[in-house]
């Protein structure tokens, strides 16, 4: 799944950086250049919501796009409400994931 990704979004233009867990991106610590993270609800370390929430304990506050394989409203609800901008559910299409991350750099200009 990352690395078809990460062909998806070079396909269309943006460079990105794969992450197997949620400590690797948070080992990782350099986020000025990021225009946006695509979580998956699940990581194999712990919960992507949750990663979201450390993060923005640690200052980072970037656009959160969430992916899912298993989608309940629980879940729907909490990734609201930690303020993503898209909330996909596996299988998605490429322009669904495509579309957030250009309306951002549409409204960063």
């Amino acid at each position: 799944m990352l690395r078809g990704i990460k062909r998806l979004l070079r396909g269309h233009g943006f460079a990105s950086e794969l992450f197997e867990t949620g400590a690797a991106l948070l080992r990782h610590g350099d986020f000025q250049s990021a225009v946006c993270l695509i979580l998956d609800v699940n990581l194999s370390d712990g919960s992507g919501i949750e990663l979201r929430h450390r993060l923005a304990d640690l200052g980072v506050n970037l656009p959160v796009i969430y992916i899912t394989g298993n989608d309940n409203h629980t879940t729907r609800m909490a990734a609201v409400a930690s303020g993503c901008i898209a909330y996909l559910t596996k299988p998605f299409t490429a322009r669904s994931l495509i579309e957030p991350i250009e309306r951002l750099l549409r409204t960063a200009l």
